[in-house]
C-alpha cells in the first residue's frame, strides 16, 4: 500500500517514513504541500498522511486540491493544534482521521490500517443473493452464473469484480477503484491481473450478445446488458 506523507519537520518526517516502511508500506515523503501535490498528480497512492502546518501549501489546502482530483483516497491529518475548530475543518475537507502531536507511531499505524480496511470494504458493494444480468442469473452467495440451467462457477476475485461492475451498471467502474478495493494496491501487475479477469468474465457472458463489458480508454470498464 502506497502512502503519500507530507511533513515539513525533517526529523519527524524521516522517523515516520522509516517506521511505516518497516510496517510494510511504501512511503513517499514530501517536505511541503506544493511538492506533495505535484507528486500526487503524477503517481498513484492508497492513502495520504498530511501535516497541517506546512510551508508553501498547508495540509488543509493540499487536501482540498487533492479532493478536486480524487474524492475517494483517504486522508489523515497530523497537527500540533488540538483546537476543535481545526478538527472540524479537517473533517469538512474530507479528512478521514485527525491525530494531534505528539502521538505514538504504533497508534498511527493502527489508525492507517483501520482506515484502509474500512475504505476498501466500502468499495465492494453488497448485492442481493440473486441478481439478473441480461439472460444470466448471478448467485452472489454461491458465486455462480446461471444461463438456461447451465451453471458456471466463478472465482472469488471474479465475483468481486462482477459485483462492482453490476453496482455501476451502465456507468464506468474506474480501474483504480477496483484495484484498491480488490487487491489493495493500484499498480501495473495488479492491473494486468484485472484485465485477465475482465477477459474471463466476457467469455462467461458470451451466450448473451446484449451483455458487454466495454473498455473505457484510460478510465476503466462499463457493464451493460441493454440491446
Amino acid at each position: 500500500m502506497r502512502i503519500l506523507l507530507a511533513e515539513d519537520d525533517q526529523n519527524l518526517g524521516y522517523l515516520l517514513s522509516e517506521y511505516l516502511t518497516m510496517e510494510g508500506f511504501r512511503v513517499t515523503l514530501c517536505r511541503d504541500g506544493e511538492e506533495a501535490f505535484s507528486i500526487f498528480k503524477h503517481h498513484t497512492f492508497d492513502m495520504c498522511v498530511f501535516d497541517v502546518m506546512m510551508p508553501k501549501k498547508d495540509g488543509f489546502s493540499l487536501a482540498k486540491d487533492i479532493r478536486g482530483i480524487n474524492t475517494n483516497i483517504p486522508i489523515l491529518f497530523l497537527t500540533a493544534k488540538a483546537m476543535k475548530e481545526d478538527k472540524i475543518e479537517g473533517f469538512e475537507l474530507g479528512g478521514d482521521d485527525y491525530m494531534t502531536k505528539p502521538f505514538d507511531e504504533e497508534e498511527l499505524v493502527l489508525r492507517i490500517k483501520a482506515i484502509l480496511k474500512r475504505t476498501k470494504s466500502a468499495l465492494i458493494p453488497q448485492l442481493p443473493n440473486l441478481v439478473q444480468v441480461g439472460e444470466y442469473t448471478f448467485d452472489t452467495e454461491k458465486q455462480e452464473l446461471i444461463h438456461n440451467e447451465q451453471v458456471q462457477r466463478i472465482t472469488h476475485r471474479e465475483s468481486e469484480i462482477l459485483k462492482m461492475l453490476i453496482a455501476r451498471k451502465d456507468n464506468v467502474l474506474r480501474r483504480e477503484d477496483a484495484l484498491v478495493a480488490i487487491w489493495g494496491a493500484n499498480d501495473y501487475f495488479h492491473g494486468r491481473s484485472f484485465d485477465v479477469f475482465i477477459t474471463k468474465l466476457r467469455k462467461y457472458f458470451q451466450n448473451d450478445k446484449n451483455i458487454r463489458i466495454e473498455n473505457i480508454h484510460s478510465v476503466g470498464f462499463m457493464l451493460t446488458d441493454k440491446p
